[in-house]
């Protein structure tokens, strides 16, 4: 199995398995002389493990880092940048029963026409276990980017939970990480615990979708044609497990806008620096960023293992049904949000290593 790697300069390898004894990333392209250590990163890790509340997996991983490469003092020695974590509390009997059948919604049944051989324990490399190693290469990333660029902020946070919107009114920044959605909408948060209260006794589960955020990133990151900031944070955004669509900016919702309705008007501001009306570019035009906001949104399916039983088939084409035992999210969704946002570092980071080595901070005056 190849292409397991992504980035240019900045550029993330992720290995292990959901059921393995570990799994992790190794980070090669991080300049030298980060400050960085394990603290750093668990952070970020904290705030993606498992099994903190009863709307995520029961499954209990300390998701305890251990930085093993190219670090001496603190510091990084711009070297590769071995990360692993350790699977703990693996319960692989759980998938004894669907050996043999493949799961309606899941990568089971594509992973077996391709390799002709799986691990049906989690799902293997299609886990979103996977997604670990990514928060801690994204907590990399947010190192480097914290002293090449500290204005750069990244937020994540769920604006639609199943057919359960945020009111964009009621929008509180400081609401985000004081429920266990990360909803910047505290009223809506109250309505989507009792929905997914439903949802997971019910042996269901729904979808949602997730906005990420960069500010202050600087004007000029990303490269026509095929180097566009916008199709690397997509593809990004892409990959990780269970998302089934991406928007940048307005997204689709743009399809229905007038010309007059959609181009974002400019004006001159202090230092030479455009002042825009609107974001409907969601901070990138040509592929190349404006200096506004980033925004990026994904749509993140609902969750494939569920306990209501489903139509399927087994190894030997012989109908069958399954219901999938074990400790699964009833909404993934909440759990992709730190996962976004280490997707989001690392894709600004690479961008901004890439814009260095062509153009060393070259920019084009206005006024």
């Amino acid at each position: 199995m190849s292409l397991n790697s992504f980035g240019h300069l900045f550029r993330v390898t992720t290995w292990g398995e959901s059921h393995g004894p570990a799994l992790g990333a190794t980070v090669d392209g991080c300049p030298p002389g980060v400050a960085l250590d394990e603290g750093m990163l668990q952070h970020w890790l904290d705030r993606r493990r498992p099994g903190q509340n009863r709307f995520t997996t029961q499954r209990q991983e300390p998701d305890a880092v251990e930085i093993l490469s190219g670090m001496f003092e603190g510091r990084t020695t711009g070297t590769p940048i071995q990360l692993m974590i350790r699977n703990t509390d693996q319960r692989s009997k759980d998938y004894g029963d669907i050996a043999q059948a493949f799961r309606p919604g899941h990568a089971d049944i594509t992973y077996w026409q391709k390799y002709g051989i799986r691990d049906p324990r989690g799902g293997g490399r299609s886990s979103a276990r996977e997604t670990a190693a990514r928060v801690a290469a994204g907590g990399v990333a947010r190192a480097v980017l914290g002293v090449l660029a500290p204005g750069i902020r990244i937020t994540g946070y769920m604006v639609q939970m199943g057919p359960h919107l945020i009111d964009r009114e009621r929008f509180d920044w400081a609401e985000i990480e004081a429920n266990p959605f990360w909803c910047p909408d505290a009223r809506t948060a109250e309505d989507w615990a009792t929905y997914l209260d439903e949802m997971r006794k019910s042996g269901n589960s729904v979808g949602a979708v997730v906005e990420v955020v960069a500010q202050g990133v600087p004007a000029g990151l990303g490269a026509p044609v095929y180097g566009k900031l916008d199709s690397d944070l997509a593809a990004a955004m892409m990959s990780i497990n269970a998302v089934k669509g991406v928007e940048i900016g307005a997204g689709m919702a743009a399809a229905a806008l007038t010309g007059v309705e959609n181009a974002d008007e400019i004006a001159p501001g202090a230092d030479g620096q455009p002042v825009y009306a609107s974001n409907h570019a969601g901070g990138i035009l040509g592929g190349i960023s404006t200096g506004q906001d980033v925004v990026v949104r994904f749509a993140v399916k609902p969750t494939s293992s569920i306990l209501t039983p489903r139509r399927t088939i087994t190894r030997a084409g012989e109908e069958t049904q399954i219901v999938t035992k074990g400790r699964h999210d009833p909404c993934v969704g909440i759990r992709a949000v730190p996962v976004g946002e280490a997707m989001m570092a690392c894709v600004i980071l690479d961008h901004l290593l890439l814009d260095r080595g062509q153009t060393g901070g070259v920019r084009g005056l206005i006024g």
